[in-house]
């Protein structure tokens, strides 16, 4: 009778972990979509409180909140006006990805263009989209140069079924310079990128297959590495512990989006980069620390530079003083890109 007894304790013990194992992998592929899936955030009540706790986050200030709105409002007015082309690429894994190119209109603009064969490719943030950074086109529009801004994978207008954290879209940038040569062979490319969009460019600038003609890079506010901000987000936006939560999620990002976490590192790709760097980061950002960008600068191989903003947040460089980012940061292009 013990032995029966026994055998039956350890029936309802596989059956009850079988059971744990089953419901925390649930959790864990649910927490993936919610933080990897926009479709699928959006359906979350937490997805509301997130959005809040990040607006919190943001440095308040009125001019910051003044500036951030007149940009955004002169750039998608210039946007609908300017001269634009809607264009698309296939990504290597066969999702369309969309985008827009600006030219310059004005005769002064429009022979800067042609004459320096200057391309600009502005790369938005996470669950961001081109439009965001229509102001950063008029910009580099007004100096000259042809912009081209796209929708990264699973966000805007673009195809896919998972945010790339700068992994995938690294790849699908790839495709977007080969647009660009296929029109201009003689293309100089300088790669502008805010938070996951400039953490995506120096993922890029590490990579064997950077083609030459990518002159220079502007990092606006990128992390390290995708595994720790990863962590980071588990324990602020849901309250979860890093262990064993963020090492499951990773398992499941590389089965269900096919990248690791802990290879998608700007940190060590800037180590192997040549390509000259501009680090540019708000030094009151809560969301992606300023500490990340001296990592950064100090592990590049590459030329450098950094800017460090005081009273700018996360993404709030330009909007802490329009005036002086483009101004350091068309000295930099003049420095190496031209």
């Amino acid at each position: 009778m013990k032995n029966k007894s026994g055998k039956r304790h350890i029936r309802y013990f596989i059956i009850i972990f079988l059971i744990l194992a089953i419901l925390y992998w649930t959790a864990v592929n649910v927490l993936v979509s919610a933080v990897l899936v926009p479709s699928f955030m959006e359906k979350l009540e937490a997805f509301e409180r997130i959005s809040e706790q990040s607006y919190a986050e943001q440095v308040q200030a009125s001019e910051l909140q003044q500036n951030a709105s007149a940009m955004n409002l002169i750039g998608r007015t210039w946007a609908q006006n300017a001269d634009r082309e809607e264009v698309e690429v296939i990504s290597e894994d066969g999702y369309r990805l969309k985008g827009v190119i600006f030219r310059p209109q004005s005769a002064k603009e429009q022979a800067g263009s042609e004459d320096s064969h200057h391309w600009a490719v502005l790369l938005h943030g996470y669950t961001g989209s081109k439009e965001m950074m229509y102001s950063y086109a008029l910009r580099y529009v007004r100096d000259g140069y042809r912009v081209l801004t796209p929708d990264f994978r699973c966000q805007g207008e673009s195809e896919g079924d998972y945010i790339g954290l700068g992994a995938t879209d690294s790849r699908d940038l790839l495709k977007w310079i080969e647009l660009i040569l296929e029109r201009d062979p003689e293309a100089g490319i300088v790669l502008h990128g805010l938070s996951m969009g400039a953490s995506a460019a120096l993922i890029l600038s590490g990579m064997e297959e950077v083609p030459d003609c990518v002159r220079a890079i502007i990092s606006d506010c990128a992390f390290t590495d995708a595994y720790s901000m990863f962590r980071e987000k588990i324990g602020s936006w849901f309250h979860l512990p890093a262990f064993p939560v963020v090492d499951s999620a990773r398992l499941m990002i590389l089965l269900r989006a096919g990248y690791d976490l802990k290879e998608t590192s700007p940190l060590e790709a800037v180590a192997r980069s040549r390509i000259p760097t501009l680090f540019i980061h708000g030094e009151e950002d809560r969301m992606i620390p300023a500490a990340m960008c001296h990592e950064l600068y100090d592990c590049a191989a590459c030329p450098k530079e950094i800017m460090i903003v005081e009273g700018a947040g996360h993404a709030q460089a330009a909007e802490k003083d329009p005036e002086e980012y483009f101004r350091r940061t068309e000295a930099f292009l003049k420095k190496y890109a031209e």
